[in-house]
């Protein structure tokens, strides 16, 4: 191989498309943009989502829900999850190195879903009624 004999492989390269130059091309007289209308002419566009003049969809929808963007910072933990750590403190942190949390969290709630078999303490980490219940019966505590 020779610098002078480098080539494109087959299909690579193509010659660009001209319009509007004589009946001959297959692309002359109104050049591939059909007869009259808004997108025949120079210049003629509709923003998206326009319908002609008619309500477009996005409007005759009605608005529903809101999801807010400060929910990625809370995090639950079940009671199972709890008593797969080999931890007696649990903190915010111990959950994060345990994978059990996301790192973006800094709410930390403890829900009753399983059992815990073992003396557990809870430090900066809120927990519902049962789950309150359910460690204490453990012998654990909430800090």
């Amino acid at each position: 191989m020779e610098l002078n004999t480098i080539q494109p492989g087959a299909g690579a390269k193509h010659a660009k498309r001209r319009v509007g130059r004589g009946i001959g091309s297959g692309l002359g007289k109104t050049a591939g943009r059909g007869h009259k209308g808004q997108k025949s002419r120079a210049g003629g566009y509709h923003k998206v989502g326009f319908e002609g003049g008619q309500m477009p969809l996005q409007r005759r929808l009605p608005k529903r829900g809101f999801k807010s963007a400060k929910l990625q910072f809370n995090a639950e933990v079940t009671l199972a999850d709890l008593n797969t750590l080999e931890v007696a403190e649990v903190d915010l942190l111990v959950l994060k190195q345990a994978g059990l949390v996301s790192q973006l969290a800094k709410r930390v709630k403890v829900v009753k879903t399983g059992e815990v078999s073992r003396a557990v303490t809870l430090k900066g980490i809120a927990a519902t009624a049962g789950a309150k219940q359910a460690i204490e019966a453990a012998g654990g505590s909430l800090a």
